[in-house]
This record gives structure tokens, sequence and C-alpha cells, in this order.
């Protein structure tokens, strides 16, 4: 029988607001709950991956990143904050011959991230380092990288709801790392001229742009995300180049769902991998 992955369904109460954190792909194929973790898979079987049953998950906004990166083929990529290391999965599956490596503060997340990486035979392109990213220095060597992906805490430390779970407390707010040492950390592994690519609040754009500046990444191309055409943007995407020249493209935004519970083609297509 064919594997076939399941589209999630996103809790009802922010649906309209802002797009969720917590994401649950399930296909057909699916392997049932191994204690505290689950089985679960991306493009039709082609990726699988263990996650935590009641800690961190990740959400969408992972699979935009991971769509939205610049990545040309043979590139050495860094992902900072890996989590279970799902962005740099689908890196190494849409891109030949990339070799990512993947740093993750948290030891259970790095242990399921190299368990992710052996379970996908993708030991030749990934690797996953443990090791927090306010000290970059001790973790990789400067001007290393072609491309740095970064998926950082959205939330101040004593923003919103705080969940009572490690996991996502560290992954939601800035508790082992505000957005400044991400960027930090993003500059300092980049080669000149190299690109970083990040997913944030889109209230938070500002915020994210000016940082950008001031350890000389330019921002060079910028896509909001919508849940609903019409509403109130909830994601940004953009990438920056250390050492760029002044001047982003905007590209057009990014919707979610056409209508109800449907997905647009495009976000479709990107869950399933084909975009």
């Amino acid at each position: 029988m064919k594997n076939h992955t399941a589209l999630p369904n996103w809790s009802e109460d922010l649906a309209t607001k802002d797009l969720p954190k917590e994401f649950h792909v399930a296909g057909e194929n699916s392997q049932p709950p191994m204690g505290d973790e689950t089985l679960d898979a991306l493009f039709n079987g082609k990726l699988q991956l263990w996650q935590s049953r009641r800690g961190y998950r990740f959400s969408l906004d992972a699979l935009l990143l991971a769509h939205f990166a610049t990545v040309k083929t043979g590139a050495q990529v860094a992902d900072l904050g890996t989590g279970s290391g799902v962005i740099a999965l689908v890196l190494a599956s849409l891109h030949a011959n990339v070799a990512v490596i993947g740093f993750e503060a948290q030891p259970a997340m790095v242990e399921r991230a190299q368990k992710n990486v052996k379970l996908n035979r993708l030991e030749k392109q990934i690797q996953i380092r443990r090791g927090d990213v306010r000290f970059i220095e001790s973790l990789g060597s400067p001007q290393s990288v072609d491309v740095v992906v970064c998926n950082p805490p959205y939330r101040r430390r004593e923003s919103g709801r705080t969940s009572p779970n490690d996991e996502k407390q560290i992954a939601r707010h800035e508790i082992h790392g505000a957005l400044n040492d991400f960027l930090n950390a993003g500059a300092f592994l980049l080669r000149p001229k190299g690109r970083i690519a990040l997913v944030y609040l889109a209230s938070r754009a500002v915020d994210l742009l000016a940082s950008m500046r001031a350890f000389k990444i330019e921002p060079k191309r910028l896509r909001m995300v919508h849940s609903f055409c019409g509403g109130a943007a909830s994601l940004v995407l953009v990438e920056g180049v250390k050492g760029g020249r002044a001047g982003a493209r905007i590209e057009p935004p990014l919707m979610i769902y056409r209508r109800g519970k449907e997905y647009s083609d495009e976000a479709a297509a990107i869950i399933a991998g084909s975009e």
C-alpha cells in the first residue's frame, strides 16, 4: 500500500490568528507511539522522524523555512537550534550533496535528532552537535559555512503563556538564547556573502531586520506568511547576506489557507515536499 502523509489540522483557536507551533503528521503507515515518542512521516513517507509526544513538536514554520532558504548543490549548511532535526532532514532531502550541521543545546533533543538522522540514513550528509549557540566559538569554526538556517524562539522570556514542558519553553521563549545570540552565531559561522534564512513572528519583523543589520547581515528577501487572504501576517521569512549591499526584494505573500481548512496550493505543495 502506498505510504500517505495526511495534512495536519490546526487548532481552531489559532487558525485565524497565529500559525500554531504544534504540528503532527500521521500517515497511514505511521507507527504507534513508543513510550513518550511518536514516529511520524513526511513527504509521503520519504522522511520519518521520532518526536516527543508531549514535548516540543515541529510545526509548519520549519517546513516554510526549509523551502524558503536559498541552498545550492554542495553547500555547507548550519541549522541553529535544530531540535529534532527536521529542517536538516528536509534540506538534505530537497538539495543534492549538501552537508548540514545541526546545533542543539537540549540533550534529549540532540539524542532524538541523531536518532532521526540514522533512521533516514543521512549520516553522510547530516551531523548533530550538542551546544549552546551563545557559545558558538566553542562549537564551530569561523567563516566555515555557506548557509545558516534558524527558527529561533519567537517570544521574549516573560511574554505570553509559558508551557510547563521544558522543551516547549526553550523552543518558544528566549531562555537559552535570544534573537541576537542566534544572529551572532550565524554571523560567526558564515563566510563573506554567505546567506542566513530565518522565520520569525511578523509582529517582531522590525526587531529582526534591525538586528540583522547590527550584525552586518543585509536583509535581501522578505516574505510575509498569512493564515488567510485579507488577514494580518502571522510570520515573516527573511533571508540576508553577510556583508551584502542594501536593497531587499519583497516577495508575494504566502497564504496558508484558501478557505476554511482547505490549504492553498502552495502550502499543500510545501507540506507534501513537492514545492
